[in-house]
């Protein structure tokens, strides 16, 4: 099972390398933006989007009810399925 994790770009870090900030409830860390920008388009149209993280690549572009409902239950789990 893979599992996925809402991220927000921030930032362009790198354009040529492939590198955003993104941040994911608070934390920001630097991402892989290459699978999205494989095209050779410009980057930054990413900056402000939600992408699904998995080890630090981004691997999709979601939108913000995705991210939302995502969130909401990645932090059910955490309380352990608590309401």
């Amino acid at each position: 099972m893979c599992l996925g994790i809402p991220a927000k770009v921030i930032a362009i870090v790198d354009a040529d390398a492939g590198l955003a900030l993104a941040d994911t409830a608070g934390v920001r860390r630097q991402i892989n933006i290459g699978l999205l920008a494989a095209d050779g388009g410009d980057p930054s149209v990413l900056v402000g989007q939600w992408v699904l993280l998995h080890v630090g690549f981004a691997m999709a572009v979601i939108d913000q009810q995705e991210a939302d409902r995502t969130l909401a239950l990645l932090a059910q789990m955490e309380e352990g399925g608590e309401s």
